[in-house]
């Protein structure tokens, strides 16, 4: 049923009583004054956080002009991993299912065919077990494993999610490094932030990264990845399409100076977006000029979910071979007038730090977004061959069901929506 007219209008008015506080003018300004003033360093306790590599500068590019220009790599393969969402079952199971695929431009039909599942389980019951070795199949084409998480049944669903998802793209990514040639592109951060994450949430969490070797394992897998990419001098970006960092937000918060935007993608699209105010029949309004993408210098980002690889982190205990610069996690933001979004590419340090690779990664990027209209299409394409409908997954919770000899624990909400609600809390943060 849809909303009568008077009823829509009543809720519109609610806007009336409410003081959003300072004006649009107002918040603009003070982003620039954030732009202008804290960010070369970002300080915070003493401790950098933020950096610009070169200098706290913005660019233009025409948008007809990037996409038409030659491409500093010819090929490129982009990865991504979907899961079935956490399904608990009647019997104290809740499992999650991720198959992670590798897509490349041009094609290779060989690369799009290979899959790598991990199934990851949880049990209260301590005679339940997990044969935990890899297998193949489809003729060899792709492999399948399953592991058991440690007995949390208060963070069950997350944690069985982000070991499933993190494991499945991490070793696929590491399989099929070799026919990586020219660029590979993650969908999502350089490293898994969802697990990373798990430090800052609950003690509980943060115990089981320092005691559990499964977690540690994961964040292993992306650090030999990015040390594999090091030594075949092939580069490799994370594209973030909803990134939802708040590490400038919290740290000029932090010097008494209150953020008006709710995380530092909201700061990023205000200090990128170009236009100017016009007169209107109720007043000024902005409006924006879309004929060109926007996009700042890189930053080295050692704040929030990036200290952990950062030169003082500790990576959670896990061994790193190259000095420890090179897995530093640096970004720039770009933003599409287009559609009023803004992106963050990451790369580790190793990459960035030498100039024609920082700009040819940049060029590379912004020409994939001025294509695309969004996330490079080699993007969409490796999420397109991990995705698992919804179709597909209600058929394997119906098959899992039959092995398990339980049924899917569903509520209303399950129902409702036909088991599309959702997962609150996606570790991948894309």
């Amino acid at each position: 049923m849809t909303l009568d007219p008077v009823h829509f209008d009543g809720i519109a008015r609610l806007a009336r009583r409410i003081d959003h506080g300072a004006s649009e003018r107002d918040h603009r300004a003070y982003a620039e004054t954030v732009w202008a003033e804290f960010l070369d360093p970002l300080v915070d306790g003493g401790r950098v956080v933020l950096e610009p590599i070169e200098s706290v500068v913005r660019r233009l590019v025409d948008v007809e002009d990037v996409a038409l220009a030659d491409r500093p790599f010819p090929t490129e393969h982009g990865l991504d991993a979907g899961t079935i969402n956490p399904t608990t079952f009647r019997n104290g199971l809740v499992i999650d299912v991720a198959q992670a695929a590798m897509a490349a431009t041009p094609s290779d039909l060989d690369v799009h065919r290979s899959r790598t599942v991990v199934a990851s389980v949880h049990s209260n019951d301590p005679t339940a077990t997990v044969d935990d070795r890899w297998d193949r199949f489809d003729e060899g084409y792709s492999r399948s494993r399953a592991i058991k998480v440690p007995p949390l049944p208060r963070f069950a669903e997350g944690v069985v999610h982000a070991l499933a998802l993190y494991l499945a793209e991490s070793e696929h990514a590491l399989e099929h490094a070799e026919d990586v040639s020219d660029l590979l592109v993650l969908d999502g951060p350089l490293y898994p932030r969802g697990l990373l994450r798990w430090n800052d949430q609950h003690p509980d969490l943060a115990e089981l990264l320092i005691e559990d070797h499964r977690p540690r394992s994961v964040l292993e897998n992306y650090v030999r990845l990015v040390e594999t990419f090091v030594e075949r001098e092939v580069p490799l970006v994370g594209f973030v399409k909803n990134p939802a960092t708040r590490v400038i937000s919290r740290t000029v918060a932090e010097k008494g100076a209150e953020a008006p935007w709710t995380d530092d993608t909201a700061f990023f699209t205000r200090v990128l977006e170009r236009g100017e105010y016009v007169d209107d029949v109720d007043g000024e309004r902005w409006e924006r000029d879309a004929d060109a993408l926007s996009y700042t210098g890189w930053f080295r980002s050692r704040g929030g979910v990036d200290r952990p690889l950062s030169v003082d982190g500790n990576a959670l205990g896990v061994d790193r071979r190259l000095d420890r610069e090179a897995y530093e996690v640096t970004f720039f933001a770009v933003y599409d007038p287009r559609e009023d979004l803004c992106y963050r590419v990451e790369a580790p340090y190793a990459f960035t730090r030498d100039d024609e690779t920082r700009a040819r990664l940049t060029r590379q990027l912004l020409a994939d977004v001025a294509i695309a209209g969004g996330p490079p299409r080699v993007v969409a394409k490796a999420d397109e061959l991990a995705r698992i409908s919804a179709p597909e997954k209600a058929s394997l919770r119906e098959a899992l069901e039959d092995r398990f000899e339980s049924t899917w624990d569903r509520n209303y909400d399950d129902h409702r929506w036909d088991g599309e609600g959702g997962f609150v809390g996606a570790a991948r943060g894309r």
